[in-house]
């Protein structure tokens, strides 16, 4: 939505703004420059990056625009699922929670909390570690090496995005500028066209360089860094899911690990103490009390 509004406070001031100091602002549609621009920028788009980078700009560009990122109900599910884990953990053997940790998606644990389920790369993380504790033989410490490592791992992958956008927002500019060349070049082969005929081919020219500069700065920077945001928030549960586990390997009980994990979360989105304590316990009444 704040994407949305941020683009309607910058073309209206723009627009409004030639508007009003007397500009025609017909004279900005030159269809061709903006093909000129934009197509080269997406040619070299295709150019600097594989095809999974592609598509996924394409998914992190509609993540940005609709702001999916994980929700204070969110990350309840995900801290309440690491509690029953760890429960289970400290209770059943290990056959019975190889039926969890292997096959994720016939857990009735699992089945529990479908929003968790859904997100196949956050399940397959949680399910790896309680796998590695199953076992017994791992050291907290390499534990702990081996998640950070991973996290660093899926930050890099996910901004992959974010960085293939910002280079075609740092190229803009200067394709805004050939663009602008291109025009001169065909404002030159008129010189014995009338004034009239002449300064409009100059004006459609200098559009080229104003169009590189407003999609630069005006457009695809700042949604790469919209994307940026988005997908580090979408990174967030993975850390939350590293200090739950590693505080219950060393030896926390499981409410005191959640708080751990808890305290992992921006606070802008962080539930209360109270509000972990009702979903461990319970989970969704949280949502269930919000409802009625």
């Amino acid at each position: 939505m704040t994407f949305i509004i941020g683009l309607i406070i910058v073309f209206g001031c723009l627009l409004g703004g030639f508007a009003a100091m007397g500009g025609h602002i017909f004279v900005l549609w030159q269809p061709f420059e903006y093909i000129i621009i934009l197509g080269s920028s997406i040619g070299t788009f295709f150019v600097a990056n594989p095809m999974k980078v592609v598509k996924d700009t394409s998914k992190a560009i509609m993540e940005a625009i609709k702001e999916s990122t994980p929700k204070t109900r969110d990350y309840l599910d995900t801290l309440s699922l690491l509690y029953a884990l760890m429960r289970e953990l400290r209770s059943k053997t290990r056959t019975e929670m190889e039926v969890h940790v292997d096959n994720p998606a016939e857990s009735d644990l699992f089945k529990q909390f479908p929003k968790v389920l859904a997100n196949h790369d956050l399940t397959q993380f949680i399910c790896d570690y309680c796998r590695l504790i199953i076992i017994g033989n791992a050291r907290t410490h390499e534990i702990e090496a081996l998640m950070e490592e991973e996290i660093q791992t899926i930050n890099r992958d996910k901004l992959k995005a974010y960085t293939a956008l910002t280079a075609v927002a740092d190229g803009l500019p200067a394709l805004g500028i050939v663009a602008a060349v291109l025009g001169v070049i065909k404002a030159m082969g008129a010189l014995d066209q009338p004034p009239e005929v002449l300064g409009h081919l100059i004006g459609a020219a200098l559009v080229g360089t104003f169009a590189g500069i407003l999609f630069s700065y005006g457009l695809f920077a700042p949604l790469a860094s919209k994307i940026k945001s988005v997908r580090e928030k979408r990174a967030r549960p993975y850390v939350i899911v590293k200090q739950t586990l590693l505080a219950f390997m060393n030896g926390a009980m499981p409410q005191v690990a959640v708080e751990h994990g808890r305290k992992t979360i921006s606070a802008y989105e962080r539930p209360t103490i109270t509000e972990v304590e009702q979903e461990t316990m319970n989970p969704g009444s949280a949502e269930m009390a919000k409802a009625a």
